[in-house]
């Protein structure tokens, strides 16, 4: 799968159990009604805080933001809202889920259903909310490596 270049996002959950991860297991399900998917490993504290919280929020990094990638991918950052003190965000308006500043886009989802799969869940998001922020460029995950996307970079025919 390191052959598949994805976007990064960063997942956050509110409630008792405030929660950040990195992911790129993330995707577009559905535009009537707009649904989102994320996968989550059972172990990961991120699943027990989607599941106690019922929602959850989607930054989707921009170009700069590399070291947010790297720190929410990092187990020894700290624990519930402290692991936020090191990043500029906001609490979504519909599920108080962190939203972090400078991201390309970010989406606030009820938790609509949960799927087992493997030692993952598939969640899927109900999007309640969503907006997009002023950068212009992605961030990418390919070959074990983050990596620049900007909107000047097209396959030719």
């Amino acid at each position: 799968m390191a052959r598949f270049a994805t976007g990064i996002t960063v997942l956050t959950a509110a409630g008792e159990r405030p929660h950040g991860m990195t992911a790129n297991a993330f995707s577009s399900v559905s535009l009537d009604p707009p649904l989102v998917l994320c996968c989550v490993s059972r172990a990961a504290r991120m699943h027990a805080s989607i599941v106690a919280a019922g929602s959850f929020a989607v930054s989707i990094l921009a170009a700069g933001q590399r070291e947010t990638a790297r720190h929410f991918a990092d187990w020894r950052r700290p624990a519930g809202m402290a692991q936020f003190d090191a990043v500029g965000w906001e609490p979504g308006p519909r599920t108080g889920a962190p939203l972090l500043d400078g991201a390309l886009a970010w989406l606030e989802c009820d938790l609509e259903q949960a799927h087992e799969a493997g030692d993952h869940s598939i969640f899927v998001g109900a999007v309640l909310n969503a907006g997009r922020g002023s950068a212009a460029d992605a961030l990418v995950f390919y070959a074990g490596g983050y990596h620049l996307f900007d909107d000047h970079t097209r396959a030719t025919a």
